[in-house]
């Protein structure tokens, strides 16, 4: 019978509890940084009841900064 090791679940266990408080953090102090959300080229559209907002710009460099991320952590 093979030797079963907890190792592995472990350590994405904690690499998701990670990731989870990074997003919380993020999430509370996301109003106090304050170009995130209203940068040119973000689209918003308001009528009278309707609001359709989408940060494409926002999601662009978003986008950008986890791509840098993830290539620093590979290297």
């Amino acid at each position: 019978m093979e030797d079963f090791s907890f190792q592995p679940l472990g350590k994405l266990l904690i690499l998701v509890g990670a990731v989870t408080l990074l997003i919380g953090v993020t999430l509370l102090f996301l109003d106090k940084i304050p170009y995130i959300g209203r940068l040119p080229g973000d689209i918003i559209i308001r009528k009278k009841n309707f609001t359709f907002y989408f940060p494409i710009t926002t999601l662009i460099l978003l986008n950008l900064l986890l791509l840098l991320i993830s290539w620093l952590f590979r290297k």
